[in-house]
């Protein structure tokens, strides 16, 4: 997996050299998502592998699976199917969002709660989180029934562990001492 990081940050920094210099950052991540999404699929990541399928022939099924590309986009899977690397395109997606969120000053937060957020409680949460980190926040949010109560928050390395499950857990490690 770090190997396929490695080989698929300079696609993503290239890319996002084009896409800023283009002032194309949400296109090109849009049509990273798309072409991610089809790269992942079973199906496609079969035929990609497919040693007799033709590169001609990959492209077609891919760009068939992607719908309607710009053709910077397409000149992309082209050169990534010539290196081998069209399987790439989620950790080349990951790496180019990345770069994006860098940019925009944005950090990816997952929440996740022990019962649904509301918006109201969604949004005095993020805000909470934008003043402790200094920087935009985008929300995942995900409910997990096993935390008990609370929330548990992930910020880029940091974890804030608000849950009961989390306490209950802290407190028997201080009581185990």
């Amino acid at each position: 997996m770090a190997e396929n990081v490695t080989i698929a940050r300079p696609y993503a920094e290239a890319i996002f050299a084009l896409a800023d210099a283009g002032g194309a950052l949400g296109r090109w991540s849009q049509a990273l998502a798309v072409m991610a999404g089809a790269a992942a699929h079973p199906e496609l990541r079969a035929a990609i592998a497919n040693p007799n399928l033709s590169a001609s022939q990959v492209y077609g099924l891919f760009a068939s699976a992607c719908g309607d590309l710009a053709a910077e986009a397409q000149n992309l899977v082209r050169v990534l199917i010539e290196n081998g690397r069209l399987a790439l395109l989620p950790e080349i997606r990951g790496s180019y969002e990345e770069l994006k969120n860098e940019r925009e000053g944005v950090v990816e937060a997952v929440i996740t709660s022990a019962r649904p957020l509301d918006a109201g409680q969604l949004s005095a949460l993020v805000a909470e989180l934008e003043r402790r980190f200094g920087r935009k926040i985008r929300p995942q949010v995900h409910v997990d029934a096993n935390l008990i109560g609370g929330a548990r928050m992930q910020v880029g390395d940091e974890v804030i562990d608000g849950s009961v499950r989390g306490k209950l857990a802290a407190m028997a490690a201080a009581l185990a001492k």
